[in-house]
């Protein structure tokens, strides 16, 4: 049973979470506001959606941040959201990593699309911090199919001329970072949308109306109670059953 007052201390426990951050456009156009403002306000809440999910012991937070199909939105949203990334990771992410030791950032996608700008301040991001005990990964323009051919032309390029799951696990971007217990999606919808296909095979998946920008510690709560009602067999059985 999970307690939102303690630590998660089970067997089974939650160790990494990976999330679509979906919504923000609609909750801006709810709001009469154009798109960007929902961009903004999703960046606003990150810093206090990690912190929460630190405080009840997960380990690992993954945000869905910007997909590779996200390249056929407006060019004014996309010039948006990159702004925005970029002075998010400069102003915000930054300063976290000098104050808090506890703390590091990893990108999953291919970051070579991106401007110079913004793909330099990404590894800068990246080289401030390693393997820390809190590690939030951001997928930027990161797509699970595409990873995937990524992983396999590496490994055949490097001389493997038969892949094995392991083989594969090691080429991925998440190399290090454990597959994801639970994936939350805000927003309603029920897909997938390319993200993290290899990695979430044995995922819980919840689904939450609650637009991202609105996400905070009620729905952190509901997704992780609603993890520890259920029985991950993995392809087994219980010993009941």
């Amino acid at each position: 049973m999970f307690n939102k007052n303690k630590k998660i201390m089970t067997d089974d426990r939650l160790d990494s979470v990976a999330i679509i951050t979906d919504g923000n456009g609609r909750w801006a156009q709810k709001r009469g506001l154009p798109r960007s403002q929902g961009h903004i306000a999703g960046a606003k809440i990150i810093q206090s959606v990690l912190e929460k999910f630190r405080e009840i012991g997960v380990h690992y937070v993954t945000l869905y941040v910007f997909s590779t199909e996200n390249w056929k939105r407006p060019k004014e949203e996309i010039d948006t959201i990159m702004e925005l990334a970029y002075t998010y990771l400069d102003q915000v992410v930054a300063k976290k990593i000098k104050e808090d030791n506890n703390f590091c950032v990893k990108f999953l996608g291919d970051l070579s699309v991106l401007s110079e700008k913004l793909r330099n301040k990404c590894i800068e991001i990246e080289n401030m911090a390693k393997d820390k005990e809190f590690v939030c990964s951001i997928a930027l323009n990161y797509g699970g199919r595409s990873e995937i051919v990524h992983a396999a032309n590496q490994a055949i390029k490097d001389g493997y001329t038969e892949l094995t799951e392991e083989i594969m696990s090691r080429y991925m971007y998440t190399n290090g970072t454990p597959d994801p217990d639970l994936v939350i999606r805000t927003g309603g919808n029920f897909r997938i949308s390319n993200y993290l296909l290899w990695q979430s095979a044995y995922s819980e998946y919840v689904i939450l109306d609650t637009l991202w920008p609105d996400f905070g510690e009620k729905e952190i709560y509901k997704a992780v109670e609603d993890f520890y009602s259920r029985k991950r067999r993995f392809g087994g059985l219980d010993k009941e059953e």
